[in-house]
This record gives C-alpha cells, structure tokens and sequence, in this order.
C-alpha cells in the first residue's frame, strides 16, 4: 500500500529559538499566531497525529488539528541535557557535545543515540506502508530529520546537516520499502498561498 506521511515542524518559541533542548516550554504568542495563520494551508489526511511534547501539541491547536499524540514520535531524549541550552552544555561538556555531534552512536548525556532515533522513527514509517493512506504529524525537528534519514537510507553522520525549520512540511511518500521525498516546503497564510 502507498502511504503518503506529511511531517509539520513545529510553530517557533522560546526554547528553540534559544537553542535549548526543549524541557515542555509552551509556544509564546508569535508562534501561536504563525500557526493559526497557516491553519487552512494544510493538505488533507484521514490521520492527524503529533508528537507528546507541549510545542507540538499546542501547534496542533493552533492549526485546528484534532491530533493524537503518539508516543513513537517523540522527541530525541538528552538525558540530563533536557532544558539547558546548546551553549551552556558545550561550555560544560565540550567532549561529550563533540562526541555526540560526531557519533550517530553516542549518548553521552545519558538519553537516546540519533542512531536510536532514527530506528524508532523507521520502524513508525515503516508501519504507515502497511496501513497505506495519508497521514499528518506535526513533530519535533528532530524527528523529521530521523525520518528522512531513514526514508532515503542516509548515511547516520547526515542527520545533523539537515535543517527543519519551523512550520514547514516535509512529504514522504512510500511503498514497499522504497520512499520519495519532498522537503522544505513551507506552510503559507491562506491568502499568500498564491502570491
């Protein structure tokens, strides 16, 4: 069975404009407004799922979705990096960031490897092809980037060169194994969609 999977980062906030491993900070009023704008841009699904973490789910909202949370897109989990930024874990564990960074493998903070990552996010795709039909997700960009890894069986080190940014949709469109891919494409207000 074909199924088409269309994954939708999530609107901006706090956290990630911080670059801070996300610890449930909510969106703030830019990212709430962004989202309602482009609410009525969204291609249609039969499912609409999100990842757990409040970004997604408030994003959610803010696009009029009645999404399911599911567990299996989850965001990477940091361990005891959860909450601090980007910054502030380099300056205390240079080592440990530069491992991580470079080893698809290692899970220095004491969470999930990207390796992890992507296995969890293969196996969430992988199952969609069974089921066929077309589905919705607004998750983390973390999970986009693990999807598309593994959609186009992407060496592991890729990962952190992909960008996600913010309310953008990614389309994967598979059978039998075999994915296609359409990235980066961004959400539009209804009355730019044209323009």
């Amino acid at each position: 069975m074909t199924a088409r999977v269309t994954l939708i980062s999530p609107a901006a906030g706090a956290a990630l404009r911080e670059a801070r491993f996300d610890d449930g900070f909510p969106l703030d009023e830019a990212g709430r407004r962004g989202a309602a704008a482009v609410a009525g841009a969204l291609p249609p699904a039969g499912t609409h799922l999100t990842a757990p973490s409040v970004r997604c789910r408030e994003t959610c909202t803010a696009l009029g979705l009645d999404a399911r949370a599911v567990d299996g897109l989850r965001d990477l989990d940091v361990g005891r990096w959860r909450g601090r930024s980007l910054t502030e874990v380099g300056a205390a564990e240079p080592r440990a960031v530069a491992e991580w960074l470079a080893d698809p493998a290692a899970a220095p903070h004491g969470g999930e490897s990207v390796l992890a990552l992507a296995g969890r996010v293969g196996a969430w795709l992988e199952e969609r092809t069974a089921e066929g039909g077309r589905v919705l997700a607004v998750v983390e960009p973390a999970v986009v980037r693990a999807a598309v890894v593994h959609a186009l069986g992407l060496p592991p080190e890729t990962f952190w060169r992909l960008d996600v940014p913010p309310l953008s949709l990614t389309e994967l469109t598979g059978r039998a194994g075999r994915w296609n891919l359409r990235c980066g494409t961004p959400l539009r207000a209804a009355d730019s969609a044209g323009a």
